[in-house]
């Protein structure tokens, strides 16, 4: 395998290993554990970044602008593998914040200090909310009090916490306006301004937005990033003071890219680096994905994670790379790729990934009404409940229960850019008659809906194309129409997106309607490989097949995989490959070593599938594949697909 020099400069100075250790550490650890990751780690909508360490556990959280409940709360233990624990602020708590698209909330600076973890964010003014533990209970926010000296908090702050305990709001207002001041017990502002507005007085970064800061051998780091299209810097003193003589101007943060395949070409608005035991530094930071003509800006600012490397006390975040980093030395999380979950609908309350479009969509829905449905009540217009969207290839399903009965009473599958203004809908419809009908801008296409009111729908995405499908039973699928290309919808948007990707979920117009459950990534759908969130020692050939590149095997992991609700499960699973030679797959769910070898796929030269039935598997899992060891074993997989 051909190692990235970012990569491999990094994987040494952890390891301290001479050359030929670091080769034999490689061949025995890396391609058969999972040790590395590949970026973003938050892939999907996640702007604005904040990184908090509180003991062994991190917190991450950001804008929301107009997705509510607002400020949803991450939290990891080894800062690869996160998940949702609490939203801060829910619609009854919010009057005062506008859900139009750009609005919301902004910048969920996510803090301890002084006994408490805090949020700061920006909605009309700056506010804060307290609690005892990141999961909540979150207090009813507080406005932020400010005076003529301070002058207007503007948005995007963040709060840097002192050696000594001491907590300062970093102050972001405008182009010009950079400022520090001290917070008291109360959360509210005290002491005097330190006016740094010199920094950006000559418009040196864009907006100089977003900064955060940090302490390291007794030197103040303090980081503005540039604007919404990139661009991340950093400056160092040793004391907080408003004299601009005593602070020096290092430059760029970011190293140089050297990858020429890298989409996440201009990471920024990072997160305040840490410092971990073992002495590493990492950090999180935003950035669009866009690679030549292949623009997935539409998808939103997606958050990656990057080590720190310090030449002498000089910070470097890593360069952006396609290649697999060294994964934090931290315990094992438990915790599955960051995806589009599932959800079956059996619990009394709503799952945590799911967010609203409209303040009051939170209040159109019932999980009680039929027991394991969720019921979406009608809007004057639509009501919709959706995620962030992800990945570039899956197959969403969704079981309906509708009767359409005239043009305007719809339900179905969705996914809708940020302003809501590029859509995609497949539902049950009327249109002289009942149709499943499949539409994107002015392109509409339908089918009779011969299977009644209960009905499956599955749209199928391969990169931009979309293909959606009906079926009366969920297993005997039938296309609604030709493939569409959905292109307008992920690329760059009017106005950013309203800051914000797209998501993924389920609607209902005029009428209400009943799902029975939702599913992103159907395991019982195909698979392509190139679909893979992480992976070493393989690469991808023409967006068609992942093959190894090294003689010591490697493997891929698909995320969020689904094997089945209910009383589906998953029982066996067909492999398309190319091969020269014969072999064995080894197929895991959810890790290499402690996850379950659920299957060891013996497959022949010359021949493109294999079928290999497994023990009764279900639920939501990443899937991974472990290519065989040996110089001769050149292997392309293409797909997989689980059987019922």
């Amino acid at each position: 395998m051909k190692i990235n020099k970012s990569f491999l400069v990094l994987f040494s100075s952890l390891l301290l290993a001479n050359s030929d250790d670091l080769f034999a550490q490689e061949d025995k650890i890396l391609y058969n554990e999972v040790k590395t990751y590949i970026n973003p780690v938050l892939p999907g909508d996640h702007p604005d970044p904040t990184l908090l360490k509180v003991g062994d556990d991190f917190y991450h959280c950001g804008s929301s602008f107009h997705f509510t409940p607002y400020m949803p709360i991450y939290h990891s233990k080894d800062l690869v593998h996160w998940r949702i624990i609490s939203r801060v602020l829910p619609p009854q708590k919010a009057h005062w914040v506008t859900d139009q698209p750009s609005a919301g909330t902004w910048q969920g600076a996510i803090t301890y200090f002084y006994g408490s973890y805090w949020i700061y964010f920006s909605a009309n003014g700056q506010w804060f909310s307290k609690a005892n533990s990141p999961l909540g209970p979150w207090s009813e926010p507080v406005q932020v009090k400010s005076n003529p000296k301070t002058g207007p908090l503007g948005y995007d702050n963040s709060i840097f916490v002192d050696d000594d305990g001491k907590p300062y709001m970093v102050i972001k207002n405008g182009q010009k306006t950079n400022r520090l001041q001290e917070l008291g017990k109360d959360g509210q502002l005290t002491s005097s301004v330190i006016d740094l507005d010199w920094i950006n007085a000559k418009l040196q970064y864009s907006w100089a937005e977003g900064p955060v800061m940090c302490k390291r051998n007794g030197y103040y780091y303090y980081f503005p990033a540039g604007d919404v299209s990139g661009g991340q810097y950093v400056l160092r003193a040793t004391a907080l003071t408003s004299d601009s003589t005593k602070w020096e101007r290092l430059g760029e943060f970011f190293k140089p890219i050297n990858d020429e395949k890298v989409g996440f070409r201009r990471p920024n608005h990072i997160a305040a680096p840490i410092q971990l035991a073992d002495g590493t530094w990492w950090t999180i930071g935003q950035s669009y994905e866009r690679y030549n003509q292949d623009d997935w800006s539409g998808t939103g600012r997606q958050t990656a994670l990057y080590p720190v490397v310090w030449e002498g006390d000089r910070p470097w975040g890593m360069a952006p790379t396609t290649q697999p980093v060294l994964k934090p030395n931290l315990p094992k999380s438990g915790i599955a790729w960051r995806s589009v979950a599932s959800d079956d609908f059996e619990s009394g309350n709503l799952s945590l990934d799911w967010h609203f479009l409209k303040k009051k969509h939170a209040n159109l829905h019932d999980l009680t009404a039929r027991k394991g449905w969720l019921k979406l009540l009608p809007d004057s217009l639509r009501t919709s409940i959706v995620q962030k969207e992800t990945d570039h290839y899956y197959s969403t399903v969704t079981k309906l229960d509708f009767n359409a009965q005239n043009e305007a009473e719809k339900a179905g599958l969705y996914l809708s850019n940020g302003a809501q203004t590029v859509i995609v809908r497949l539902y049950s419809g009327y249109d002289n008659g009942k149709k499943i009908i499949f539409s994107f801008e002015n392109n509409i296409q339908s089918i009779a809906n011969n299977f009644g009111d209960l009905v499956w729908l599955k749209i199928e995405r391969n990169l931009h194309e979309l293909q959606a499908y009906a079926s009366g039973d969920g297993n005997n699928w039938k296309a609604a129409g030709n493939p569409i290309n959905v292109h307008n919808l992920d690329k760059v948007q009017p106005n950013y997106n309203s800051w914000v990707g797209t998501s993924i979920g389920l609607f209902t117009e005029r009428k209400s309607a009943d799902f029975d459950w939702f599913i992103c990534k159907d395991g019982f759908s195909k698979l392509p490989s190139v679909g893979m969130s992480n992976f070493y020692g393989v690469e991808k050939t023409n967006q068609e097949s992942v093959v190894n590149t090294s003689e010591n095997g490697g493997w891929m992991m698909i995320s969020g995989v689904d094997l089945g609700l209910q009383k589906k499960n998953a029982k066996g699973i067909e492999i398309q490959y190319n091969a020269e030679t014969n072999g064995v797959i080894e197929l895991w769910i959810d890790d290499l070593r402690t996850g379950k070898l659920i299957a060891k796929i013996p497959y022949v030269s010359g021949k493109n599938s294999v079928r290999k039935s497994i023990k009764a598997i279900a639920g939501h899992h990443d899937i991974f594949v472990k290519f065989p060891v040996g110089k001769s074993h050149k292997l392309q997989i293409k797909s997989l697909q689980f059987l019922p």
